[in-house]
């Protein structure tokens, strides 16, 4: 298996090493369809969880969950900083529990769409709050962890936890892909949020807004898109081709 978890730089027959700008991609909603309703499972396992773990009614289950969300990116990093949960017991009821093999199918047309990146030119890089296991589970199921280089995810077993849009995620990202400078970072997210911190950060950020999703008022950066096919025409220069197909 090709993917690992930490950055390296390409070497030259002669020994130099070379740094290849990255694009990083987002996993969940963005390397699937959020039709696949993998959120809405999650969700309803993470207010389970708020309501058992906390002895909360349903309802401030829920608020709470959405206040956490909101607040840092994670609605575990609420849990951990307020309730002094245990983040990998959580993952293991939460995460690690969603039925995604009967969820998450093969795409053969986004597989075509990524081994057409020409990886001489961009390192193809996995950027995640997920946990590792669900990280590299939804690659598999989709059928595209071949094709990446490296993942960066949220690292449940370290306190404090470090989960996009925070600025130390995306400067994590950038040692463990083995880039310097924010210029040479691409990034494609379906989260305003994230991309919008990325954008700020220096990053060529797309945002990904699914067909059948209302667009934002304000873009969240300068690019925006509904199909992750678009990126041909956002970044032409890692494609081996043109084609739209």
């Amino acid at each position: 298996m090709r993917l690992k978890t930490m950055g390296s730089r390409t070497t030259e027959p002669n020994g130099a090493t070379i740094s290849r700008p990255v694009l990083f991609f987002d996993i969940d909603n963005c390397l699937y369809p959020r039709s696949a309703k993998v959120h809405d499972l999650m969700a309803d396992l993470i207010d389970k969880y708020f309501a058992a773990h906390l002895g909360l009614p349903d309802e401030e289950a829920i608020r709470l969950h959405q206040e956490y969300y909101r607040n840092y990116g994670l609605a575990l990093e609420g849990l951990v900083r307020h309730h002094k949960i245990d983040p990998i017991e959580y993952n293991a009821k939460v995460d690690d529990a969603l039925p995604l093999e009967g969820v998450i199918k093969p795409n053969p047309e986004l597989r075509k769409l990524l081994e057409d990146i020409d990886t001489s030119k961009v390192k193809l890089w996995l950027l995640t709050n997920a946990y590792v296991n669900h990280a590299r589970r939804v690659v598999r199921l989709v059928g595209i962890e071949d094709l990446f280089e490296g993942l960066t995810y949220c690292d449940y077993s370290e306190i404090p936890i470090i989960c996009k849009p925070h600025k130390d995620m995306f400067a994590k990202a950038m040692r463990e892909a083995g880039v310097e400078r924010a210029e040479d970072c691409y990034f494609v997210d379906d989260s305003f949020g994230n991309i919008s911190a990325a954008q700020k950060l220096g990053w060529a950020s797309v945002h990904l807004v699914e067909e059948g999703l209302p667009l934002p008022e304000t873009q969240a950066s300068r690019y925006q898109i509904r199909h992750l096919k678009e990126l041909r025409g956002v970044f032409p220069q890692f494609f081996k081709s043109s084609d739209q197909a």
